[in-house]
């Protein structure tokens, strides 16, 4: 990422910071946030523990109660404040540049980021380099062939603040065949997982029969064959 699109993106999320738990707490982000924390947590029990883009640390919080040791990054400096008022171990850093030594962690996860970095074989490198062998990568890319993406060209990009809209900040689609392609030679694509495979938009999980039977059937599906179709796909990997 260059300097001028790593900045771009920071005062994106810095303008998002200030109300991005605001819906967090209920509906479909609660379950978006449940079904990862689930995901992360299966790995990191007992383990030493990196989340990349750990915004305010809604996930690491409850993924760090089972881990060794747990650490968090994120580009935006407002949403590490949101961090640390959780007694959370954060920094500042990108994807591209994680500053780790080789081989620190045995877990290193990273949802909702990827999809936003433009050099992500960068980004792929250094989560990989700070991997012990052995170790476990959950990588999360946002699916063109899914509803989700569907949602989103029909419906347009959604405005995160009173002046700035989703579209402002860069965004990649890759599909399973391609977030394979891009993976470093390092790492061993054990499994897919996947978020959000059956919600049609949102709005949905505001209502509640609706709610509670959609998301019994998204946990069900997110380690299912359909999690290839999920507007949020995870890679399960492992470091040779």
């Amino acid at each position: 990422m260059s300097d001028t699109s790593g900045k771009h993106t920071q005062g994106y999320y810095d303008d998002f910071s200030d109300w991005y738990e605001r819906d967090r707490h209920h509906g479909y982000h609660a379950m978006v946030d449940r079904i990862e924390t689930g995901i992360a947590s299966e790995f990191a029990w007992g383990r030493d523990v990196l989340e990349v883009g750990c915004g305010t640390g809604l996930i690491l919080q409850r993924v760090a109660k089972g881990a060794r040791k747990a650490v968090g990054v994120d580009l935006s400096r407002g949403m590490i404040q949101g961090a640390m008022k959780r007694g959370l171990v954060v920094g500042a850093a990108g994807a591209e540049a994680l500053p780790f030594r080789d081989e620190s962690f045995d877990v290193a996860y990273s949802f909702k980021v990827l999809a936003h970095v433009p050099d992500i074989t960068a980004a792929l490198k250094e989560l990989c380099r700070v991997t012990r062998p052995g170790g476990h990568l959950l990588l999360e890319f946002y699916n063109p062939w899914s509803l989700r993406y569907l949602a989103k060209r029909l419906g347009g990009p959604g405005r995160i603040s009173s002046d700035r809209k989703e579209d402002e900040v860069y965004t990649r689609w890759d599909t399973v065949s391609q977030v394979k392609a891009l993976l470093p030679p390092e790492i061993e694509l054990l499994e897919w997982r996947g978020v959000r495979i059956f919600t049609p938009a949102a709005f949905v999980h505001r209502i509640p029969l609706v709610r509670n039977v959609l998301e019994k059937a998204e946990c069900w599906a997110s380690r299912s064959p359909l999690a290839k179709a999920a507007g949020f796909t995870i890679a399960v990997c492992r470091k040779r």
